[in-house]
């Protein structure tokens, strides 16, 4: 797929000759493509606040392939904040399974209990209110505040970093996302920003995958999965999704693990509160 042709805005910037027609015309090589490009997901189809933060959620560290798969399953067993609030976490987690990151599981089930307990069952518009909540960071908050409420936020993911790097950077190894947010607030379309934010993910997607970017920074790169303590994690609890509970000595064996890095896990899932132990029993919380 071909890239739309337009201005290279890098001299504007780094010459700060940025000037309003720029703005416009940048807005307008974005839009265009959205516009003849954009993609479709069930998440863009609600302005509802509850599933909007369930996609977020959902989509940190996940690719949109897998979300796709889970989304409606998960607003089926759980429609709204109330019902998720008042469910068992290892109802949640049965659900969950297939998107990893348990944390965020049960880092969105404390959000909606705090929703209907504090707030009647909406969720605030606020970015600084919902910085409070649990799993949502700035970026989060964010982008909540503008996907659910239209509101003219500012923050920067990873194609949206991918779409200002590519077009008003010409060294982009070393910019820092403070630099890229003076460019997302400069040429922020104010009149509809859910849109415009869609239309950044989609144009930054696209040249992703035409490889026009690099890297940035100090960017990690994702660890390998296998052998991991991540993978250990969901072992553990995919097991006691399907067990009441099971004794450490039973774990170790199924795991065929070290015994004290199976320990070291379990100390952290029980601090994350996914999981408790008593009487060397271990059950989902």
């Amino acid at each position: 797929m071909a890239k739309p042709k337009g201005r290279e805005f890098r001299p504007l910037f780094e010459q700060k000759r940025l000037k309003p027609i720029h703005i416009l015309e940048f807005q307008h090589l974005v839009w265009q493509y959205y516009r003849e490009h954009g993609r479709s997901f069930p998440w863009r189809e609600t302005t509802d606040p509850y599933q909007i933060l369930v996609s977020e959620i959902m989509l940190q560290q996940t690719q949109t392939s897998r979300v796709e798969k889970k989304y409606y399953e998960f607003l089926s067993a759980f429609p709204d904040f109330f019902t998720l609030a008042s469910a068992s976490l290892r109802e949640v987690l049965q659900v969950w399974q297939g998107l990893g990151y348990n944390r965020r599981a049960l880092a969105l089930q404390q959000t909606a209990q705090r929703v209907a307990t504090r707030f009647d069952g909406q969720l605030p518009d606020n970015p600084a209110v919902l910085q409070q909540f649990p799993g949502i960071g700035q970026y989060t908050a964010a982008a909540v505040a503008a996907i659910a409420f239209n509101k003219p936020t500012v923050f920067v993911e990873t194609n949206i970093r991918t779409v200002f790097l590519h077009h008003f950077f010409e060294n982009p190894e070393k910019i820092a996302d403070r630099a890229i947010l003076v460019l997302v607030k400069a040429t922020l379309d104010i009149r509809n920003p859910r849109e415009w934010y869609y239309a950044l993910f989609d144009y930054g997607a696209m040249l992703k995958r035409q490889r026009k970017v690099i890297p940035r920074f100090g960017e990690r790169r994702q660890s390998h999965f296998r052998g991991s303590n991540r993978e250990i994690r969901g072992q553990i609890v995919q097991l006691l999704l399907t067990h009441d509970s099971v004794t450490t000595r039973e774990l170790v064996k199924f795991l065929n693990q070290n015994s004290e890095r199976v320990r070291q896990i379990l100390v952290q899932l029980q601090n994350e509160g996914l999981i408790e132990t008593a009487n060397d029993l271990i059950h989902i919380r």
